[in-house]
């Protein structure tokens, strides 16, 4: 037992070192969003619903496609550092930089044509998609932010070298609101001032890890540029989709949510109610997202280095500490559920409506708290592909449609639409639950080794 409650502590330990810094990069870059919406949620219900269909929809559309591409890094990186091959750090964030960056060209007619998107193909309100289309157009810029982003992160993160992008995240999220505040109250350029706001505050971030990743302090993980980049390009590229589309079926779920209640009656009423819920429910997320980053990295680097009992042993420590940490979240908006919606609108029945909402949201932010480790644990180990399939048949075959019964066909309405679909996200954390369980971490170890092999090419 003193056995066991030691390991547990030391487990513990390197888990947070990762996870609490983590933890912060994923909700101070998530709070940049969360200003942005505050600020824009006082100038009118219909500035409120623009700025959350873009940065649920559109936004979430292409975050969850950049994130998910650069999470191939979780995977190939982290096993790299397990097994002591830091030369390949370099070469992975390069190959990363080259897709997501080709990726964002082909996203960008998206934020391009966004207000004919919203109108006409996913039948948002009129005013509304006429609102977001200008706000998307001037918000193009972070699509390549986020493309620069997320590689240096996973670079920085999987080396368990997290604490300095906090830093840079607290000093940009500081700059941020100052602009913002300047752009929207002070000179009234309205979503115009807080779209170009936030492309200088992602901006700065890059440029901040691009020079802490060129200082000197990474010597045998980045050498500088290389032509090396372009070997085996086809088969980075290939991972990189697999994590692409395991993400984005789960972010996409999220915007699926605000469209069905976008096709509601009195669908702005609704979409301000359900912006404030999934406002607070993504800010919880980030929190969950650094234990998945903190798990992903503890489950890879534990395979690379063939210690498979101690991945088993991690996955079960995050598992139990996101658990206890969504008990908190719960507790919190339960106390609450009436006052904090009032930080996004001065409208009393949006609030009103929101604060109804708090029980079915301190149930989701429970499960949203556990789900996204379970995926870290499936990065880490390399199961993108298996996880892609789990998320289609929860998520689009059950949860979506179960949405639409209970939200149209039983005329539930927000709530019917939010119950059904979390009836996909519990389905999909016990199927992963399921496989967790029944993995041979051996033949994992064994497999990870195989991986480097294939994707590091001559002198790996």
């Amino acid at each position: 037992m003193a056995h066991l409650v030691s390991r547990s502590w030391q487990e513990s330990r390197l888990l947070w070192r990762v996870a609490f810094p983590a933890v912060l990069v994923e909700v101070l870059q998530f709070s940049i969003a969360f200003v942005t919406v505050s600020f824009v949620g006082h100038l009118g219900v219909v500035e409120l619903a623009a700025v959350t269909a873009v940065e649920s929809i559109l936004e979430g559309f292409a975050y969850g496609v950049l994130f998910g591409m650069g999470c191939a890094l979780d995977t190939l990186c982290g096993q790299a550092v397990g097994a002591g091959r830091l030369h390949r750090l370099g070469v992975y964030v390069q190959q990363s930089w080259i897709v997501c960056g080709a990726t964002a060209v082909a996203l960008t007619p998206a934020y391009t044509f966004a207000a004919p998107i919203l109108r006409s193909l996913l039948r948002q309100p009129g005013d509304v998609a006429e609102a977001a289309g200008p706000y998307a157009l001037w918000a193009v810029p972070r699509l390549f932010a986020h493309a620069a982003n997320f590689p240096l992160q996973k670079f920085f993160q999987t080396q368990s070298m997290v604490w300095a992008l906090a830093a840079i995240s607290a000093v940009a999220l500081t700059i941020h609101a100052a602009l913002t505040y300047v752009a929207v109250v002070t000179l009234g350029y309205g979503l115009r001032g807080a779209a170009v706001a936030g492309n200088v505050s992602y901006w700065l971030i890059d440029a901040a890890q691009f020079f802490y990743l060129v200082s000197g302090r990474f010597p045998d993980a980045w050498t500088g540029f290389t032509v090396a980049a372009f070997n085996n390009l086809a088969a980075f590229v290939k991972l990189s989709l697999v994590s692409a589309i395991m993400i984005c079926l789960e972010f996409w779920y999220y915007a699926a949510l605000l469209i069905l209640v976008g096709l509601l009656k009195n669908a702005k009423f609704q979409l301000d109610i359900m912006s404030i819920c999934i406002n607070y429910e993504f800010w919880t997320m980030m929190v969950a997202l650094g234990f998945s980053e903190a798990v992903s990295v503890r489950v890879s680097n534990e395979l690379g280095a063939r210690r498979p009992k101690d991945a088993k042993f991690s996955v079960a420590i995050a598992a139990l500490t996101s658990a206890i940490i969504g008990t908190i979240f719960i507790a919190i908006f339960f106390s609450w559920r009436t006052s904090l919606p009032r930080l996004f609108s001065d409208d009393k029945e949006v609030v009103q409506g929101a604060a109804r909402l708090g029980y079915l949201l301190a149930v989701t932010v429970f499960l949203g708290s556990i789900g996204p480790v379970l995926s870290g644990v499936a990065v880490g180990a390399g199961w993108q592909m298996l996880v892609a399939f789990v998320n289609i048949g929860c998520y689009y075959l059950v949860g979506i449609p179960f949405g639409v019964l209970f939200g149209f066909k039983l005329k539930l309405g927000a709530m019917g639409i939010w119950m059904g679909m979390l009836t996909g996200t519990l389905l999909q954390m016990a199927i992963l639950v399921f496989i967790i369980m029944r993995t041979k971490w051996d033949a994992q170890a064994i497999l990870a080794e195989k991986r480097i092999s294939e994707l590091g090419g001559p002198g790996s």
